[in-house]
């Protein structure tokens, strides 16, 4: 009892140190739409990077990763390693586009390159599937890992599932108090803060654990996983796994595509970019924290494996247990601060970019008569309360999700990654696809996906053979003949796009050679967790193993040596040209006063 309240004590001081100094960060800086839903465009590289990494990185990956590493292997790691190539595509292809026309949402530009049709369209897609999928799943995995660590149930003497209630209001109420009152920077400077200490606690479960199991040896543990039972490490994914190797190469791509590119509450960090160059910069650092995650995200889940067996109740309750017996008293307040931390930061996320895209593209667009920035921030606010509390009803049910909090999070947001993806490509690298289009490939898919995954199995009794990351690349191909098709035989006249940048538009001079440094980190990391690394059945890894990390590092030293080389001359006719174009047009240099 001593050891719950203290850490708990401990846990308030430190979520309240964060929430000062967001205070002090934030205070004062709110004086239009721009800074409430876009932090007044004056994100630096560094803030967009930490609150890209915490946005991302929540309970539900602690959680979720961790119990199909201990269920499985380490397949599932290509969700995560493998948005370095989604991050490079923002970075050098789309951030430069959202940013020269100054949107402030996903459907705004889709509205301008379309019509208003289109853009109602994605709002309701991305509505349903915040409101259904991804908040409810922020929540409980928040829920689940405080209930465990503190073991609610049997302090408070109420049932499990009462707990689970309690604990996502909770957490609920409490993020819902920075999303709504704080806007987007309070978000970016909390996400930050709290980014910091979870790549520290991160780092110190896994030590632990390989100390616990090495019955005080370091190197003993590390040695333990990596000989018995190496095959709990291998990342390169069979037909049997939930994760195959194939998808990492087809639908895979798509999905993490639609998250780091075009999902409104990952790249509304973006969009508030001081400029182009930090905004390439925070998108790329980004990628680099990714490569943390099967360290923090993944391995702690095999060591618990080797812990206890499979003894536990449920794959979901891998990390929490590991916790709970592993992190000395003193360090349980700070972790779980971080751990809440990073349920909020997810949770005020999502509740300020649905609720940015209420006021702006539902509201405001819709709108007869001009609308003051005050009441527009004030309607973003009373809907993200009535969203936050239809969340917290909906949360709880996920406890009786059958396959893990991870798999059904994956095939619900099936339901709307891909339509959205395809048409942002579309709409970015064609000007001729009609609106009509977009329309037709976004009620095909959702009826499509849910009879080839449900309404086939329940209704016809027909299982599909494979897995729905294939599914889902599929109905990407179909979709993007439907968009081709239309485009050839009812082309809508181009469009001159809107150029009206806010910021200045001058790229990174390193954003090429670092991507190729992040595609060399990817290709290091499945030669590692593979059967030619520490998945070898016959020893530590493989002789393979270190020929291909020495090939792996000259290839990518290579290309980042040619990539600067190339990138460099061409910066520098840019960089004389765009001094040239604007040395008459002050406004084109400026740049926000307010720095973070």
């Amino acid at each position: 009892m001593a050891d719950n309240v203290f850490m708990l004590v401990s846990c308030i001081f430190f979520m309240l140190l964060v929430a000062f100094i967001s205070y002090l960060k934030t205070r004062n800086r709110i004086s239009n739409s721009d800074g409430y839903f876009l932090a007044g465009r004056s994100l630096t590289g560094g803030f967009i990077a930490g609150s890209l990494l915490l946005t991302n990185l929540s309970a539900e990956q602690l959680i979720g990763l961790n119990g199909q590493a201990y269920g499985a292997n380490m397949s599932n790691m290509a969700w995560e390693v493998t948005a370095a190539f989604s991050v490079i595509i923002l970075a050098l292809l789309l951030l430069p586009r959202y940013l020269s026309g100054a949107f402030s949402t996903l459907p705004e530009f889709l509205g301008e390159r379309f019509d208003q049709g289109v853009r109602r369209y994605v709002v309701v897609l991305f509505m349903l599937g915040y409101v259904f999928v991804t908040i409810p799943s922020v929540l409980y995995s928040g829920a689940l890992a405080v209930l465990q660590l503190f073991n609610i149930p049997d302090l408070f003497g109420i049932t499990y599932e009462q707990s689970v209630w309690a604990m996502v209001w909770t957490v609920g109420l409490i993020g819902a108090a920075y999303a709504i009152f704080g806007g987007l920077r309070a978000v970016a400077v909390s996400d930050t803060l709290n980014g910091i200490g979870l790549l520290i606690v991160g780092l110190i479960v896994p030590i632990l654990g390989f100390i616990e199991l090495g019955g005080g040896n370091l190197l003993q543990g590390m040695e333990t996983i990596a000989v018995n039972e190496p095959e709990k490490l291998n990342a390169v994914g069979s037909s049997e796994d939930a994760v195959p190797i194939g998808t990492v190469f087809s639908g895979m791509i798509m999905m993490n595509l639609f998250y780091w590119a075009t999902n409104q509450y990952v790249i509304q960090r973006t969009l508030g970019a001081k400029n182009l160059a930090e905004g390439q910069k925070g998108v790329l650092f980004s990628g680099f924290y990714k490569m943390l995650v099967p360290l923090f995200m993944m391995v702690p889940g095999v060591i618990a494996y080797h812990l206890y067996g499979d003894g536990l109740r449920s794959i979901d309750l891998a990390y929490p247990e590991l916790i709970n017996n592993l992190l000395p008293g003193f360090l349980g307040g700070f972790f779980l601060a971080v751990l809440m931390g990073a349920v909020l930061s997810s949770f005020n996320s999502l509740l300020n970019s649905a609720s940015t895209m209420f006021a702006l593209d539902v509201y405001k667009a819709n709108a007869r008569k001009e609308i003051s920035d005050r009441h527009l921030i004030t309607v973003s606010k009373w809907f993200g309360s009535v969203l936050a509390l239809i969340s917290f009803f909906i949360a709880p049910m996920l406890m009786f999700a059958p396959e893990g909090l991870w798999t059904i999070i994956r095939e619900f947001t099936g339901f709307f990654n891909i339509p959205i993806i395809t048409i942002v490509l579309f709409g970015v690298f064609t000007n001729r696809v009609p609106p009509l289009a977009a329309k037709i490939v976004i009620i095909f898919h959702v009826v499509s996906y849910y009879i080839a995954l449900w309404g086939l199995p329940q209704f016809a009794g027909v299982e599909i053979p494979v897995n729905f990351i294939y599914v889902s690349f599929i109905l990407f191909l179909i979709e993007a003949g439907i968009m081709v098709f239309l485009g050839w035989r009812r082309p809508m006249e181009a469009l001159d796009q809107r150029i009206e940048p806010k910021v200045s538009m001058l790229p990174w001079k390193h954003a090429l050679s670092i991507s190729c440094v992040l595609v060399g980190g990817v290709a290091f990391l499945f030669v590692l967790f593979s059967r030619a690394g520490l998945a070898y059945a016959d020893g530590v890894v493989s002789p393979w193993f270190w020929p291909l990390v020495a090939l792996i590092a000259g290839v990518t030293a290579l290309l980042a040596i040619f990539s600067y080389r190339r990138w460099n001359e061409k910066y520098t006719n840019y960089l004389l040209q765009y001094k040239s174009e604007t040395k008459d047009s002050p406004q084109a240099h400026m740049e926000p006063k307010n720095k973070m």
